[in-house]
């Protein structure tokens, strides 16, 4: 990821950020979708025999853990690979969109991990880490500030 400085290319509006959003979610859900059924199928016959493991089943409660913590961590991998290789989902590049660091860091896996974290956390107090755009003037997201970044518009080409 590259360390422009956000003075060449200006702050992404929260409508642009979240239009780039609903992009990523149809990819995501179709990712998360094969993900889910491959585990669940492979699951499934390991544990019992092909059957449907239903709550009466010991392994129940772990089915679902397992099942959730997979999808979790493959939204992470999806999101954290394209931050560090490029700075831009494919959502992000339909609306010229880049994540950029504002400090001189390089964007890893930890930094990603940061960020991805605290956009769950954003969005599960009612979206008001995404609001804080309005608010921050270099409008910056909850998790722009925790993984020191900041989305920026592109120029037209």
């Amino acid at each position: 990821m590259t360390t422009e400085s956000t003075e060449i290319n200006p702050p992404a509006s929260l409508f642009k950020r979240l239009l780039a959003i609903c992009y990523d979610l149809l990819l995501l859900t179709a990712l998360l979708f094969t993900v889910g059924v491959i585990v669940a199928s492979i699951f499934t016959f390991a544990i019992n025999h092909g059957n449907a493991i239903t709550e009466e089943h010991p392994a129940y409660t772990f089915y679902r853990v397992f099942i959730l913590a997979t999808l979790f961590i493959t939204a992470y991998l999806f999101f954290g690979w394209f931050w560090i290789h490029g700075g831009q989902t494919l959502g992000m590049k339909t609306w010229r969109l880049r994540l950029q660091s504002t400090d001189t860091g390089t964007f890893n896996w930890k930094r990603a991990a940061i960020r991805y974290l605290g956009a769950v956390i954003s969005w599960l107090v009612f979206g008001l880490g995404f609001i804080w755009i309005l608010i921050d003037k270099n409008k910056r997201s909850w998790h722009d500030l925790m993984s020191k970044s900041v989305i920026v518009q592109l120029e037209k080409n």
